[in-house]
């Protein structure tokens, strides 16, 4: 049997924080138990930004809020482990284009599979009106604090 904090004992920032690190934790070891390799967190960051079609690392640093440095660092990274691949861009030969591995599609893939089979598990232990409440607390909050467009766009980065 699960045992839950106390709701009175808990901060709303920190429990919010802790319970999406938990969630996308979980989704981390469903995706390495699937064989999908060790994905990280950050991954997903730059992955989004990619599906929307091939970019430049200077597209994709300005989309994300970082340096050119920060992006190039993290491209090189996920090159290395075989999810990200450059390509020249036809439009201009200077110019090399971010794309996908297949190995990145199907951690995409997956991610989305485990992410819907999570709120399935949550929505049968908790309830589908606790779920639906959750969802709009946490939407109000962010809508507060001005980040709705910036999670629609992939911005929210952890404060630094």
């Amino acid at each position: 049997m699960v045992v839950h904090p106390t709701p009175s004992t808990l901060d709303l920032s920190l429990v919010t924080l802790f319970a999406g690190w938990a969630m996308a934790d979980e989704i981390q070891r469903r995706l390495t138990a699937d064989g999908l390799g060790e994905p990280r967190f950050n991954d997903g960051l730059v992955f989004q930004h990619v599906l929307a079609g091939p970019l430049s690392i200077s597209a994709l640093a300005e989309r994300m809020g970082v340096t050119q440095q920060a992006a190039s660092k993290a491209v090189a990274d996920l090159e290395r482990r075989g999810l990200l691949r450059r390509e020249p861009d036809p439009a201009d030969a200077r110019t090399r284009l971010l794309h996908l591995t297949e190995t990145a599609e199907r951690a995409v893939e997956g991610a989305r599979k485990h992410r819907a089979a999570l709120e399935k598990e949550l929505t049968a232990e908790f309830g589908e009106e606790r779920i639906a409440d959750a969802k709009t607390l946490l939407a109000g909050v962010l809508g507060r604090y001005g980040e709705v467009e910036a999670i629609r766009g992939r911005r929210v980065l952890p404060p630094r």
